[in-house]
């Protein structure tokens, strides 16, 4: 086995990515992930990141999610936060019994997404029921499944509690032919994601349907990823989207600045020292931003692998890492896209869609500014070492 669980991920990524390219066009204008991207994604068990092994998926370290991510990223956006988000979904197998992950993971396509947390499910015999409407399920328009996470009202009415007092959260899942779907996805960036609205209405779930998310407890894997909350691995993953699409725009810059002649300029592009400055900042800045979020992203795996346990600390160090690089990624292409002039305008030039999708991706909750907040109060509190 690799030492890096999940690093042919990587080479299987970047091996699509020329197809994911061809159909880039195709994804943005239809907003969603094209037959034959899926198709190749699940032909090179890339939807499978962080399924358990036990169940056919690679459980790959985080780094070799990321890197993946990152690959994806570059060539189309949409398709990266497609997969970040059914991937993580998928470590949801973790907390079920096995013939109810099978049914689902292991069932063509074998896809699951969900949308933002909201709503309640009543308990009854057997199982519970729900009738709710959720947003923001990216990737549920090649899902097989739909999960929500959702409070649990008791039998006798009353919001159901857990041994501290907090409510009872459980994620329920159930097939996508369940649900009424919304085409209500129409953004200005990560237009292909497909992120539309699902609405079930007084539908019964299995109990063994209904699982804990990122409760220890509750696990029936004993690797060290299912320690990892989900909340924390989306904020790795789509920080990682944000690098590639950066590099890519920045790389864009780059290839023109070599070739291009500004109007009313007396030099070319790459002959302007204020142009060889910039670009030398901003690929500082860039990598600066990439080897943060990846010795974070190495020390928290390398922590929890040795304890078995996801600290305080290490939420506050990957929420930080992950919020700063969105943040710094954006910066990038902003630069790149000012650096192109008019040619960025275009849309048969490699500037304007990836500007939209990244301040798309900034206005994610991974990104907001109160993270930061957080993190800074945990500081002054002494709870995570800074």
């Amino acid at each position: 086995m690799n030492a890096t669980p999940g690093v042919d991920l990587v080479e299987r990524a970047r091996a699509i990515a020329p197809l994911i390219a061809g159909e880039a066009d195709q994804i943005e204008r239809t907003r969603r992930l094209t037959p034959a991207v899926v198709g190749a994604l699940i032909e090179n068990g890339l939807y499978r990141a962080l399924l358990p092994q036990s169940l056919g998926g690679a459980e790959a370290a985080p780094e070799a999610f990321m890197q993946m991510l990152e690959e994806i990223a570059k060539v189309d956006a949409s398709t990266a936060w497609c997969l970040g988000q059914n991937s993580v979904c998928a470590m949801i197998a973790a907390s079920l019994d096995r013939d109810t992950a099978h049914e689902i993971f292991n069932t063509a396509p074998g896809i699951l997404a969900w949308g933002a947390v909201a709503h309640e499910a009543r308990a009854v015999e057997g199982g519970y029921r729900a009738t709710a409407r959720w947003d923001f399920a990216s990737g549920s328009r090649q899902a097989s499944w739909l999960g929500a996470h959702v409070r649990i009202i008791g039998t006798d009415g009353a919001p159901r509690k857990n041994a501290d007092g907090s409510p009872e959260m459980r994620t329920i899942l159930f097939p996508l032919a369940s649900a009424v779907m919304h085409d209500v996805w129409q953004a200005i960036g990560l237009a292909g994601t497909g992120t539309d609205s699902y609405e079930v209405h007084d539908l019964f779930i299995p109990d063994r349907f209904a699982a804990f998310r990122d409760v220890p407890a509750a696990l029936r894997e004993p690797g060290p990823l299912y320690r990892l909350p989900t909340g924390s691995t989306y904020s790795l993953g789509f920080a990682a989207v944000s690098l590639g699409v950066a590099r890519a725009t920045l790389d864009a810059a780059i290839a023109l600045a070599r070739a291009k002649h500004q109007s009313l300029a007396a030099s070319a592009m790459r002959d302007n020292q204020a142009v060889h400055g910039l670009i030398g900042r901003t690929e500082g800045d860039l990598r600066a931003a990439r080897a943060y979020l990846y010795a974070t992203a190495s020390a928290m795996w390398r922590d929890l692998s040795s304890t078995g346990a996801f600290s305080p600390a290490q939420r506050s160090a990957v929420r930080l890492a992950a919020t700063w690089t969105i943040q710094q990624s954006a910066k990038v292409v902003d630069t790149a896209y000012h650096m192109a002039g008019a040619t960025a305008v275009f849309r048969s030039n490699p500037f304007e869609r990836r500007f939209r999708d990244m301040h798309t991706i900034t206005q994610q909750i991974q990104a907001r500014d109160t993270h930061y907040e957080d993190v800074g109060k945990a500081i002054l509190s002494g709870s995570t070492s800074g």
